[in-house]
Order: C-alpha cells, then structure tokens, then sequence
C-alpha cells in the first residue's frame, strides 16, 4: 500500500532531518513503497534547504523511500501547508505529523495496520484515551489543550478522545470532494466534520514537548482555531440530523452569551443613572441596584429568548427567579476562586485566568439554568 508522511515545517532547522530519519528508520521494515513530502512556509532558518540536501542522499541510495520537499514563498498556515502536502501526496494512505520530534515516528506502523486490519478510514493517534499521555507540557498549556479538545466535542458533537491531534493517517480517497477552508490550528477536526460516515480508530501515544526550537502556538494560533470552529459550527447547520443536537445546543448557549453581554450594559446604565440622579448615593449601593436590575433583565430575555418559554404564571415564574439568581450568585462565587487557584496555584497570570473563570463560570451557569430553572435535558 503506497504512503505519504506530509511533514508541514516552518524554522525546524534544528530538527527536520532528526525527523526525516525517524521516519525512515521506522518504514524500512515494511519495504513497501513510501514518500516523505516536506512542505515548508519559507523558513527564514533554512529549513527548506536542509531537507533537500538530505533529498539528494535519499535519492543517491536508491531506496524505496522518497523525500520530497514543496517549497512554499510565504508562510501561510499550517492547515494549509498540511493541505498543499495532501494534494501533492501520491499514496493511497496519507499521514500527517509535526516535524519537531513531538510525534514518534514509530508509532506509523501501527497506525498502518490499524487501517488494513480493522478497515478504517481515520487512524488517530490520541493523547487522551488508555495509554495516551503528554510529556514535557507545563500546566498552562495542558489546560489550554484540553479547553480547545473540550470546545471541539461539545460543540461539534465530535465523539473521539482527541480531535484535536495533529498525528493521524487516513486513505486520501475520503476526502475526494470535500472542501477544506485551510484555516484553524488543525485539519483532522474539519475531516471529522465533514468526511460523512468515516469508520475512526484512535490509537494511544506518548506526546513529547519539543526540544529545540520555538513553539507555534501563539495567540494567532488561538484566533484561527475559533474561527475554525465557528465555521465548522456554522457548517453544522446544513449537516444531518445527527449533528443537529450540537447546533441546536451551541444556539441556546449563543444566546445565553449574547443576554449576559446584555446584562453588563444594562448593569452599567442603571448605575450611571442613579449615580446622576442621587449624587449623595454611595456608589456600592448603586452598583448592587444595577446588578439586580441586570439579573432581572438577564432572567426575562432568557426565559423568552434563549429557552423560548412564555409561561409567565405567577409561582413558576418566581421559583425560576430564585434559581436563576442563585446560580448567577453562585457562578460569580466560582469565577473569584477559579482566578485566584489559577493565578496563586497555577501560576497563570491575571488577565487569562479571568478569561478561564469567566468562560468556566458562564458554562456552568448556562448548564444549570438549562436544567434546573428551565427544565431542559443538558444535551438538546
């Protein structure tokens, strides 16, 4: 069976031939054909340059694998680069892996018999199930991998452990009409996505931090995994029925948002407006005002919006009220310890851990409303 390793790289100068050779080492004894396609976004460090002089002693030798390196004039995206590897990949199985050590080349194999032997179409190998681990990540990052794994599956209704891998294998004819948008910090989750009825397998590996060189994950990174993720949301709308829980669910949260956004202006005027009109009032006492006026608001936009429940029967109405100001009072409880363990404890600063708490108390509070105060199952 023909193969194809895409090896996307942008300044892994200190790395790519550590890599090519891995590769190598861990293909001969298939003795099978094999090609090794390098797609590098113009590395200033010349990486580029490297590969191909290691091209030519791949050649000289007459093996039965083959290393190619596409030279690209900008850097342009990972997702791209790893889609410019796809389309020039000749093998019935392509795989996909970093080119910083991080995914062992060992690990191939197996996920080549894993697609002969159970017939899949998607091999994934997986930090997250049984066997699965990361090596060498500081806390910082680990949340942030697990926060991106946990938006990845709530919110797309993806099943696996880890969409979010950037070391999987797949036979290339699955994709064949699909259109990618190339953007977003990895391909495997708009395959997930998109590639309807694919049978997936995830295999366990050990995930190593890089030893040189500087990591890509940047706040760039971040932006173009969200918009990923809201255009493969947005994509969900049209999907089968099978997704249409995710996107029904994703909706009512949006609209959840978009109330409590409501809330912080509707706090704001209130207290602006009492502080105008009653000088001598102390401003603490204004700002309580404003947050029982923005809870109010909040609660009726909800229940009329969000929920879609016209039932404004005395007693219903106010036991919703109770509870819906309880979990507000509740989750602004979470959202004070969840900033200081993460900053005193985790050693993350202040602005992201209140980004983290405010994100965690707002999904918190969404799921309890959802379920206590408007009698909703969590997942519909």
């Amino acid at each position: 069976m023909p193969l194809s390793v895409i090896l996307p790289t942008y300044n892994e100068s200190q790395n790519i031939t550590k890599m090519i050779d891995s590769i190598e080492e861990a293909l001969l004894p298939r003795n099978a054909p094999a090609e090794i396609i390098i797609v590098d976004d113009n590395s200033p460090d010349g990486t580029a340059e490297i590969a191909a002089k290691h091209a030519t002693r791949f050649d000289s030798q007459e093996k039965f694998i083959h290393l190619r390196v596409v030279r690209r004039t900008s850097k342009q995206g990972l997702s791209s680069a790893i889609l410019a590897g796809v389309y020039e990949a000749k093998g019935e199985v392509v795989v996909v892996m970093d080119s910083d050590l991080s995914h062992p080349a060992h690990t191939i194999p197996r996920m080549l018999e894993e697609i002969m032997q159970s017939k899949c179409d998607i091999v994934v190998a997986s930090r997250y199930i049984q066997g699965g681990a990361i090596s060498g990540w500081p806390f910082k990052r680990k949340l942030l991998s697990k926060s991106a794994t946990k938006i990845a599956k709530y919110s797309l209704g993806i099943k696996i452990k880890d969409p979010m891998s950037g070391f999987f294998a797949f036979r290339k004819h699955i994709i064949h009409g699909i259109k990618f948008d190339s953007i977003g910090y990895k391909m495997l989750l708009e395959m997930l996505v998109k590639v309807r009825g694919a049978r997936i397998k995830e295999i366990p590996y050990t995930f190593t931090n890089r030893r040189a060189g500087t990591s890509k994950v940047d706040s760039k990174v971040m932006f173009d995994y969200m918009r990923a993720v809201w255009r493969l949301y947005r994509y969900g709308r049209s999907a089968p029925s099978e997704r249409r829980t995710s996107v029904r669910f994703l909706s009512k949260a949006g609209r959840f948002y978009t109330v409590g956004a409501s809330g912080l202006l509707v706090n704001y005027i209130v207290s602006f407006i009492l502080g105008a009109l009653f000088p001598g009032i102390w401003y603490l006492h204004a700002t309580v005002v404003g947050i029982m006026f923005s809870i109010t608001s909040n609660f009726i936009l909800n229940k009329l919006w969000t929920f879609e429940d016209r039932d404004f029967t005395g007693r219903k109405t106010l036991l919703q009220y109770g509870l819906f100001a309880g979990f507000s009072a509740f989750g602004a409880l979470v959202q004070v310890g969840l900033v200081y363990v993460l900053v005193e404890k985790g050693g993350i600063s202040y602005p992201l851990a209140l980004i983290l708490a405010v994100a965690a108390a707002s999904i918190g509070n969404f799921l309890l409303n959802k379920k206590w105060t408007f009698k909703e199952k969590v997942w519909s």
